[in-house]
């Protein structure tokens, strides 16, 4: 994408519906529907994530709905400003 390398990551599970979907960029957060069904998980990976990208002035985008799956876009710039 232009001055930045991108990198999506897609999957094919439940989703995440659209009021979840900021939320579960913090640290000890987990969806509503994983902890229903019993998902293990700390609900950190997602929030070291938006870390590390945001470390390298980087985003994370997120593109999810229930039932279809979700892709995560990490974008980051190719050169960084001194």
């Amino acid at each position: 994408e232009g001055d930045r390398l991108s990198i999506s990551v897609r999957d094919r599970g439940m989703g995440i519906p659209a009021a979840e979907q900021k939320a579960i960029f913090g640290k000890f957060v987990r969806g509503a529907r994983s902890r229903e069904i019993g998902v293990k998980g700390t609900g950190l990976g997602l929030a070291i994530v938006q870390h590390v990208v945001a470390a390298h002035d980087g985003d994370v985008r997120l593109e999810s709905a229930p039932g279809e799956g979700s892709r995560f876009t990490l974008r980051i710039p190719l050169e960084r400003e001194p």
